[in-house]
């Protein structure tokens, strides 16, 4: 019998609502819910395709032992004793840091599963935490930890009251947007033009969301501090600041002309390729809305100085009077007071033995694990958990961390499929599919609030797991136990939760007792002021909670000591003053001739884990591509599908290449998630023949911001010389 249900997608932060036909365990259909509290009938093609995700034929359902060079088949007993075991002898000999745990994509966009790891990271007692926060957004928690007072204070445009929205380095129309909730994304953002307002992309490539609505503005990789600093500087020069909003609620203005003063529209025009005239527009447009923001995204966040660029967007909006205004940057507000919580209970700051780079909110950067593993001494991660990631295919110098597992003494990996990264785990634990857990919106929608139109939902699971697979909570409590490291480090909330799951396994309660997870949440629910869960299922399409109004964060919800945004941290003018002329000397010593890599999504891929559905990856889809621009394949002898080398000072791949006038001159793109060539675990993109991107950044700790702890994911410098001519006349996708 077949049955239809409601539930909301969790493959990024969109979470859009979905209507699933569910026939036993199977899902039979999947539409989108036009009901829904916000997505309204919106949803992406990758969130219409979960089944063929959840389903597929390569699906693990059984624990996995590796026995001499072959994955055999065992029990849960086992592999949790065994593991256990494994580990504590580790702890004996090595310490607590002889261990360490990363975790990823998808479960990160769920709420309980990332609260559990950190209990489990934490009964641990280990500092060798690592996620992928230093791959793509560490530089926001930076900023938002040194000016508002906790790293999970995080700002978003009001998208829809706003009449200047300028887009740095996002692409929303098939990323959508990073760091806010915003379904329908392109319908959104264009109502900004048709009410009369500007949108504004600026990116090296003209990209999809600039064809659909909006203008572009082409700046060159990699310089967006540049063109950020100079925008500040002309905001101050015309002295246009909210002056008795920035005296009541800011501190640091004085110290902002020192930092700013030599990045004029002129100096930042060497290196950007941004006219000065049209910078000092763009400016005065800002300036005349009733209502404006600046925003950024990936692009700019995986570059040299994406804290730098940040903190300079963060300062624009704040001293300008956008900062909690309607139409402006908002800041967002949870189920609960999340940052007021953490500043309360402030993460501790550890230092990697490894160039002694800073954790931020308690994760090390992942651009040192290899050197944390491969370099002998007290603290050598020996062991290691992979929670749902891929590290191999997402991590900066992948070739070398692939290297680095492979000497670990243990690896276990809890994945849906063996994707790469788990070919390298001595054991190999079957999780879930979102489809098969019950959640509510994950941490940044629930707890930080970043959602112009404030929402909570709860779904229950859509179908069991299949096989042995268990849910991540389950498989964390019982590691937790069996290594000696009680969740939280504390034998308290590990009795609870041994007691909990041992409960609904009574016979006679377990048919009316909820699973542990759902009880969780239902206390999460309640302690938010969101209701029960079973208040919460008589509202499938979710529930709207209050509006944000602005005028209700400065002053009210800042959570600084003095109860003030700090616009200029001590340490992030020294890094400008200290790292901005030496960049700036590059980018202008590099400008003529030199092309610089910037990685790009597509729409039929997401991150590394979309290459395993048939239907994703058809024809010219089986590959990605260089994209370059007529000028410079000309300058190469490069012809559209002829097989180029993409060298940088780390690496290099080859792959086919595609002409396009998208890109800006002196610029190529290349599409990240791909490579899975030796992935005999995923039996459709082990077929694709792709090219690992991340295989040219470079990693250890002399490769990062010093900051957020980040690799060099964009604007890498790189040569490009073709191998073979043209090999198709079509090219590209």
């Amino acid at each position: 019998m077949t049955r239809t249900t409601t539930t909301f997608c969790r493959i990024c932060e969109a979470q859009c609502g979905l209507v699933a036909t569910v026939d036993g365990d199977r899902i039979v259909d999947v539409q989108p819910d036009r009901d829904h509290v916000v997505s309204k009938g919106y949803v992406c093609v990758k969130g219409l395709s979960i089944e063929n995700v959840r389903a597929s034929p390569d699906r693990l359902q059984h624990p996995l032992k590796k026995v001499h060079g072959r994955y055999e088949r065992i029990s849960w007993e086992q592999a949790i004793a065994e593991i256990g075991a494994k580990v504590r002898a580790l702890r004996t000999a090595h310490g607590d840091d002889s261990v360490g745990l990363y975790f990823g994509n998808p479960v990160s966009f769920s709420l309980l599963v990332p609260l559990v790891i950190a209990g489990f990271v934490r009964g641990l007692g280990t500092s060798k935490f690592f996620n992928t926060g230093s791959l793509d957004c560490n530089n926001k928690f930076a900023v938002s930890e040194r000016m508002y007072g906790g790293g999970m204070a995080l700002t978003f445009p009001d998208v829809d009251r706003t009449q200047f929205l300028m887009v740095i380095g996002g692409n929303p129309a098939v990323s959508r947007m990073s760091f806010i909730h915003l379904p329908d994304p392109m319908a959104r953002l264009g109502a900004i033009v048709e009410r009369g307002g500007r949108l504004v992309f600026v990116n090296p490539r003209r990209i999809e969301s600039a064809k659909a609505a909006g203008e572009h503005l082409f700046i060159r990789p990699d310089t967006d501090v540049f063109f950020l600093f100079a925008f500040l500087h002309e905001i101050l020069a015309r002295d246009a600041v909210a002056h008795e909003r920035v005296r009541r609620h800011m501190t640091g203005f004085d110290d902002l002309g020192d930092v700013v003063r030599e990045w004029t529209p002129e100096r930042q025009a060497e290196v950007t390729g941004i006219p000065a005239a049209t910078l000092r527009e763009l400016v005065t447009a800002y300036l005349a809305a009733d209502g404006a923001a600046l925003y950024l995204s990936t692009g700019v966040n995986q570059g040299r100085n994406g804290t730098l660029a940040f903190w300079a967007l963060e300062v624009i909006n704040a001293i300008t009077g956008n900062l909690d205004r309607r139409g402006g940057s908002l800041m967002g507000k949870g189920i609960i007071d999340y940052p007021k919580l953490m500043a309360r209970a402030p993460m501790v700051t550890r230092h990697s033995r490894i160039g002694g780079v800073a954790s931020l909110l308690d994760a090390l950067p992942m651009a040192v694990l290899a050197d944390e593993i491969l370099t002998p001494g007290p603290g050598q991660v020996r062991g290691l958990f992979v929670i749902s990631g891929n590290p191999i295919i997402t991590s900066a110098n992948s070739a070398r961390l692939a290297r680095a597992l492979d000497t670990l003494e243990l690896m276990v990996s809890v994945e849906i499929v063996r994707n790469e990264t788990a070919n390298f785990a001595h054991y190999v634990l079957p999780g879930t599919h979102f489809a098969e857990r019950p959640d509510v919106p994950f941490t940044f929608l629930s707890l930080s609030g970043l959602t112009p139109i404030p929402w909570f939902q709860y779904t229950d699971p859509l179908v069991p797991p299949p096989g042995e697979c268990r849910d991540e909570t389950w498989i964390l409590s019982r590691l937790a136990a069996a290594c000696g490291a009680p969740l939280y480090g504390s034998r308290i909330v590990q009795t609870a939760f041994d007691a909990g799951e041992m409960i609904g396994r009574i016979p006679g309660l377990g048919s009316w007792l909820a699973p542990l997870p759902e009880r969780l949440l239902d206390l999460i629910a309640r302690a938010g002021g969101q209701g029960s869960l079973a208040y919460l299922r008589g509202h499938p399409h979710g529930v709207l909670r209050e509006p944000l109004a602005g005028d209700d964060y400065l002053g009210k919800r800042v959570v600084t000591e003095d109860g003030k945004v700090h616009l200029a941290p001590a340490d992030l003018v020294a890094l400008a003053c200290e790292r901005l002329p030496v960049t700036f000397d590059d980018e202008r010593r590099a400008a003529a001739g030199q092309l610089k890599l910037i990685s790009r999504r597509e729409r039929f891929t997401h991150n590394s884990w979309a290459h395993n559905d048939p239907a994703f990856i058809k024809g010219k889809r089986s590959t990605n591509y260089l994209y370059v621009h007529p000028d410079d394949a000309r300058a190469r002898g490069i012809g559209e599908g002829a097989l180029v080398r993409v060298t940088s000072a780390t690496g290099a791949v080859e792959l086919p290449a595609s002409i396009t006038d998208d890109m800006m001159p002196g610029s190529v793109a290349l599409p990240h998630g791909w490579g899975h060539q030796k992935a005999d675990g995923l039996t459709v993109a082990s077929t694709t023949t792709g090219a690992n991107v991340n295989v040219l950044a470079a990693d250890g700790p002399d490769a990062i911001e010093p900051i957020s702890g980040m690799a060099q994911l964009t604007g890498i410098p790189v040569e490009v010389r073709p191998v073979t001519p043209a090999q198709t006349p079509g090219g590209g996708t």
